[in-house]
């Protein structure tokens, strides 16, 4: 089946989860990713059993802090 991975189209396995999509892309400290599905956030203790479809739409987003104090 072809999904979508960071807009790139993919040919994964039928049935693959969410956690082996993680693995097989080489994520970076996947303790710290957040992933969407078709626009929708999946629940990390669910990644081992959110199985992906044809067609699905998948992005590994990083939320970080930071920023400045003060204006430059």
């Amino acid at each position: 089946m072809f999904i979508s991975v960071a807009g790139k189209r993919k040919e994964v396995a039928d049935g693959i989860t969410v956690q082996q999509l993680i693995e097989i892309e080489k994520v970076e400290t996947p303790q710290y990713v957040t992933v969407s599905v078709n626009g929708e956030f999946v629940k990390q203790e669910t990644f081992a059993t959110a199985i992906l479809n044809d067609g699905d739409e998948v992005e590994f987003l990083y939320f970080m802090g930071g920023g400045s104090y003060g204006v430059y």
